[in-house]
C-alpha cells in the first residue's frame, strides 16, 4: 500500500474490526434511554481521539494504537459483551481492563515502532 509498513495496515484493520465488534455488542445489549447516547459516544470516539492526538502533536498513529488496544482489551475482559464492564463487572473487571489495555498498548507500540 504505497510504502506503508505492514504493521500499520494491520493496526488499522484490527482497530476497525475491534470498533465494529464493540459497536455490534453495544447495539445488541443496550436498550432504553441509554442506548442513543451510548452509541453516539462510541461512534464519535475514533474521530475525537484522532483529532485530539493530532492537535497535541502526536499524530493519528498513536491514537489508533491506543484505541485498538482499548477495544480488544475490552472485548477480551468482557467476553465480547462490552456491557459487562459496568453492569456486572465491578472494580475488578475495570482494573483487569486497564491492565490488559496497558499491556496491549506496550506490546503494540513495540511492534509498530520497533522499540
Amino acid at each position: 500500500m504505497s510504502g506503508l509498513p505492514v504493521t500499520v495496515v494491520a493496526l488499522w484493520v484490527l482497530c476497525a474490526a475491534g470498533w465494529g465488534i464493540v459497536l455490534a455488542g453495544l447495539r445488541r445489549s443496550i436498550h432504553g434511554p441509554a442506548r442513543g447516547p451510548t452509541l453516539f459516544a462510541h461512534v464519535a470516539t475514533p474521530a475525537g481521539v484522532v483529532l485530539t492526538f493530532s492537535l497535541i502533536g502526536f499524530g493519528a498513529l498513536y491514537g489508533t494504537l491506543a484505541l485498538t488496544a482499548e477495544w480488544w482489551a475490552l472485548l477480551l475482559v468482557t467476553g465480547f459483551r462490552p456491557e459487562r464492564l459496568l453492569s456486572t463487572g465491578g472494580l475488578g473487571r475495570l482494573a483487569a481492563w486497564a491492565a490488559v489495555t496497558a499491556a496491549a498498548t506496550l506490546a503494540a507500540a513495540r511492534l509498530v515502532f520497533h522499540i
